[in-house]
């Protein structure tokens, strides 16, 4: 009786041993999910769900439960109150400044209109005289014999002999004799003869006093300037309407600046501008706006803006280099922040902005004039928040943001295969297991925990290897691999894999 009961009871013992065995068990990921309370302590029945995903696929989304299509186990939920936004960041404060992170407010404040240009110096075509002959002649004696001479108003700029000049000189000179009222007429139009064909007023108020005619007439120089062109020599004839000499003033000088045609909305005829001129290191120059050219550069897309410059001591002169600050009207109240908070990505611009209770999270922005070190921000952003101004340089800019900004957390998860393929040194996994299936860009493999991704046993697939290497297995073949995620899609790819040393014991080679 005694040992048929204790025959009995060990057999039940063995049953219940090998059934408890045999009953699904939750995964390890699983049982650490469901064991660890909400942020709030409620109840999961009370929690709302979000979504189903694959903790092993995390990038990939489910409306509802179920089975994990990429391997063999159930979709797990993801509650509202613990799923982290994509972009979420939550860096302790010794961290922040171990990292050497600044924080800015989001504020209202106008900005200046400034745009800083180059521009090259040239002569103010409004200060041209030009000194042209209105008669037939020849020069006897030239006073100015080069190009770009200085000369003043009233200096001798040639002597020149015209026989219409005699003539008209010698018929002045006779009506000058004349006491009668009829002949006063005829010689106020005599001398307007004289003016009228260029005989300079002083040589017709010389006539007028020592009664004599002149020869040789002297022409002077009508303006302060530089002789920019010499269009005769001593000995040498001209020809009624001939030009003699071009003088432009250096009173002022014109600036030409190249601008940018999006940034023509920033001035206006009028708009100021301090010029620095390499030539006079620590002198400002105060230039205004007087033209804006109406042509566009097809191939730079600028236009040519005339800067007017008040010339003092005639130190600049034409050909020199300028640099110019142009200042516009400033802007309205808008949103502002520092410049160096702003991250331009190609595509678009972001902020990291930094959330109540520590964390970060990243914002697209659009930005709007810059001025003074300050951005203004036309939309993304709202007053009072607070940005990261610096502490960027730890986002890679050659990495998709998402995973720019998880690296500062220093995750090491990949959220999805896009992700993964921006990774450029993905982490390589190690595993054994029993190929269970086989089709021509999958293998299925049963095969124990991954402690490198703290997997559980379970049944999956993976993708093939692209070396071929795969081609000779069978279904029940010992495997070990290594596989890495996807570059491309979701889901793992195996680098390598080869059937283990005891199948190849037993008869098997490869």
């Amino acid at each position: 009786m005694s040992r048929k009961w204790i025959l009995s009871l060990l057999v039940t013992l063995a049953v219940g041993a090998v059934l408890g065995y045999m009953l699904p068990r939750k995964p390890a990921h699983e049982v650490g999910h469901d064991a660890r309370p909400s942020a709030a302590g409620a109840k999961d029945g009370d929690r709302k769900v979000l979504y189903w995903q694959d903790p092993m696929v995390p990038g990939q989304k489910f409306d509802k439960p179920g089975k994990s299509p990429f391997m063999d186990m159930q979709l797990v939920p993801v509650y509202a109150d613990e799923a982290p936004s994509a972009a979420d960041v939550t860096i302790d404060n010794r961290t922040s400044q171990n990292f050497g992170i600044r924080l800015a407010k989001v504020e209202k404040a106008t900005l200046p209109q400034q745009l800083h240009a180059v521009g090259s110096v040239a002569f103010d075509e409004r200060l041209l005289d030009l000194v042209q002959a209105r008669v037939s002649g020849y020069v006897t004696q030239l006073h100015v014999k080069a190009p770009f001479e200085r000369v003043r108003s009233g200096q001798p700029l040639a002597e020149v002999v015209s026989s219409e000049w005699l003539a008209a000189q010698q018929e002045y000179l006779a009506l000058l004799e004349g006491e009668s009222a009829s002949i006063q007429p005829i010689r106020e139009a005599a001398r307007r003869r004289l003016i009228v064909l260029g005989v300079p007023e002083p040589t017709v108020r010389a006539i007028e006093s020592d009664r004599l005619t002149r020869p040789a007439t002297t022409i002077f120089a009508p303006i302060d300037g530089v002789v920019t062109e010499l269009a005769v020599r001593q000995g040498s004839s001209f020809s009624t309407g001939a030009p003699l000499f071009r003088i432009n003033g250096l009173a002022s000088v014109w600036v030409n600046v190249q601008l940018p045609e999006a940034r023509l909305s920033m001035i206006g005829l009028g708009t100021k501008a301090i010029a620095h001129a390499n030539a006079w290191p620590g002198e400002t120059f105060e230039a205004e706006l007087i033209a804006l050219l109406p042509e566009v550069d097809p191939q730079t897309r600028t236009l040519t803006a005339r800067m007017a410059i008040e010339n003092r001591a005639n130190r600049l002169t034409p050909g020199m280099y300028v640099a110019l600050d142009l200042k516009g009207s400033e802007t309205g109240l808008q949103l502002v922040i520092p410049s160096e908070a702003v991250i331009p990505t190609g595509a678009r611009s972001v902020v990291i902005v930094a959330k109540e209770g520590g964390g970060f999270d990243v914002a697209s922005v659009t930005v709007g004039a810059e001025a003074d070190g300050k951005t203004a921000i036309l939309s993304g952003l709202s007053e009072g928040q607070s940005v990261v101004v610096s502490g960027q340089f730890l986002i890679d800019s050659e990495a998709s943001l998402k995973s720019a900004v998880r690296r500062l957390e220093g995750a090491a998860h990949t959220t999805d295969a896009a992700d993964a393929a921006s990774t450029s040194n993905q982490s390589v996994h190690h595993a054994q297991g029993t190929v269970t299936a086989l089709t021509a860009d999958q293998i299925t493999i049963e095969h124990g925990p991954v402690t490198t991704l703290s997997w559980p046993a379970m049944t999956m697939g993976f993708k093939r290897p692209s070396d071929g290497s795969s081609n000779d297995l069978n279904v029940g073949d010992r495997v070990e691999f290594s596989f890495i995620a996807a570059p491309q899609g979701g889901g793992f790819q195996i680098v390598s894999i080869s059937v283990v040393a005891e199948q190849r014991s037993a008869g098997r080679p490869r």
